[in-house]
């Protein structure tokens, strides 16, 4: 069974960082792709970024220049770095790791970030 576990979240005043992990574990196979997601209150969940095993990344424009995603696909982890935070970057933040030729989808169960002063 496979399972994703998010790390890293909690209380940030705006302007501060933070650096979220998500680690995977039952997984024989390998991820072609791994992503975050946010979902905030009464919000539907959105994509965040992604990174290939190719390398290739892609974030939504209004964490462009402050969030980095990077992964280690050997390893089946994956990381965020948020710099720069927001208020409006509150939410749960949810890794998402797709199985490679097979295209499941597997998530995690989510890490809360909360900037606040």
């Amino acid at each position: 069974q496979v399972q994703l576990l998010e790390s890293g979240g909690g209380l940030v005043q705006p302007g501060g960082s933070l650096r979220l992990s998500c680690a995977s574990s039952g997984a024989v196979f390998s991820f072609s792709v791994m992503g975050w997601y946010r979902q905030a209150p009464g919000k539907q969940r959105d994509l965040v970024a992604t990174i290939t095993s190719s390398g290739r990344t892609g974030y939504a424009d209004s964490v462009k220049g402050r969030f980095t995603i990077s992964a280690d696909f050997a390893r089946k982890s994956m990381y965020l770095q948020m710099n720069s935070l927001k208020s409006e970057d509150t939410a749960v933040y949810y890794c998402k790791c797709t199985r490679a030729f097979y295209g499941n989808d597997y998530w995690g169960q989510g890490t809360q970030v909360t900037v606040s002063s």
